[in-house]
């Protein structure tokens, strides 16, 4: 990823966490759960490789064709699952940015690959194409950000147990819904600042 290495770092850090909070959610709950929290954690991986400072370690050029072939089939994967659930359909949308974000960051694309990225400021992409996803992940952040919002502590609601939410004081802290839903947020947030940078 070109920019600034603070912010590299910090989505590298960021997406590596949620990765692995997402192999923590792949252990509980139903299949479909477990294949949502596998898809996450996938993308969440593979953000925090992208991320990867290039002061830090410059990928290697092969690298950007596995990242397309890994996403490629994500997406394959997550068209198959979009007739279950409309869940794989923001899935299927994130690994074609991920498989187009590698794209443009290959070397030959745009001005020479990742180095020449970092040390140029300078990016590849269609500008049209790039819009278009950061429109997509700036209103899935808002709309993710707002499902985050309790409706029982916006009213002024308790459960009568002295406070929380209802219904989560026995869920094990890996199968907690609202902390899937701010690993989404998270990843969305990533992916729009990722974005930015083509």
């Amino acid at each position: 990823m070109h920019g600034p290495a603070l912010s590299g770092w910090l989505l590298m850090l960021l997406c590596g966490i949620t990765g692995a909070y997402c192999v923590l959610r792949a252990r509980s709950g139903t299949a479909g759960e477990r294949r949502a929290a596998h898809a996450d954690a996938v993308m969440g991986f593979g953000m925090a490789a992208m991320a990867v400072p290039a002061a830090l370690f410059t990928l290697p050029d092969w690298m950007w064709a596995v990242y397309t072939v890994v996403f490629g089939g994500a997406a394959v994967r997550a068209l198959v699952g979009a007739r279950r659930s409309g869940h794989h359909l923001h899935h299927l949308v994130g690994s074609l940015a991920m498989v187009y974000m590698a794209v443009a960051m290959a070397p030959g694309a745009g001005q020479g690959g990742h180095a020449a990225h970092a040390a140029a400021g300078a990016a590849g992409g269609v500008p049209v194409l790039t819009g278009a996803l950061l429109a997509y992940y700036a209103l899935y952040v808002l709309r993710s950000a707002g499902r985050l919002i309790p409706v029982d502590a916006a009213a002024g609601g308790s459960d009568g147990r002295g406070g929380g939410a209802p219904g989560v004081a026995g869920i094990a802290w890996g199968a907690r819904p609202e902390l899937a839903m701010a690993c989404r947020l998270t990843m969305g947030l990533a992916m729009f600042a990722m974005l930015l940078t083509l």
